[in-house]
């Protein structure tokens, strides 16, 4: 091989080397737009899934604070029905035992003129059962203890005596005073004496 066949042999080769760096130079260049596109593409997409994240972020702050402002006035409100159900509690016991009230008021002028004390003792335990009639409409039960035997549950001891009998070691012999049941619940134990 002489000197020219080399030389256009190593032309032939250059010319081949720069078609490839320009193919691959093309190539590269498109790829490169490509990847533009798709990175433009990739932040439009980040773009709107942060603008979407945004907007669902402040739907649910939007969620919470109505939720929590809907909390706060059923709170206020519940506080407030709570309070005047407080200052009208015993609204009907207290109704109901007004004409006992208007029955002492009548008892107490007419004893000022009175000259016959059964007519006043009469007088005085018709208001007392009606008072108790009231009472017991209303749930109020009371306890009969005498006899019964001790329970702590329902007695509060004042004192122990010697038992009359031997039946009556343990047992309630007499009530100091009465002990009362509101609707099966006690509300206040019967103070009572147990026979030792």
């Amino acid at each position: 091989m002489n000197f020219n066949d080399m030389l256009k042999k190593k032309k032939k080769e250059d010319s081949e080397t720069r078609e490839n760096t320009a193919e691959m130079a093309n190539e590269s260049g498109q790829t490169d737009g490509q990847e533009e596109v798709q990175q433009v593409e990739v932040t439009e997409n980040t773009i709107s899934l942060e603008e979407k994240c945004k907007e669902e972020l402040s739907q649910a702050n939007d969620k919470f604070l109505r939720l929590y402002a809907e909390f706060d006035n059923f709170r206020r409100r519940t506080a407030k029905e709570r309070e005047e159900a407080r200052k009208t509690e015993g609204k009907d016991v207290i109704v109901a035992l007004l004409p006992v009230l208007d029955d002492f008021e009548r008892a107490i002028r007419s004893m000022e003129n009175a000259t016959d004390i059964v007519a006043v003792k009469e007088g005085v335990v018709l208001i007392q059962n009606k008072m108790k009639n009231i009472l017991a409409q209303k749930g109020l039960k009371e306890m009969q203890s005498i006899g019964s035997p001790f329970n702590a549950d329902l007695h509060e001891a004042i004192t122990n005596i010697p038992a009359p009998t031997d039946d009556m070691k343990g047992s309630v012999i007499d009530e100091m005073e009465k002990g009362y049941e509101l609707n099966d619940t006690v509300i206040r134990f019967a103070k009572v004496i147990v026979g030792a």
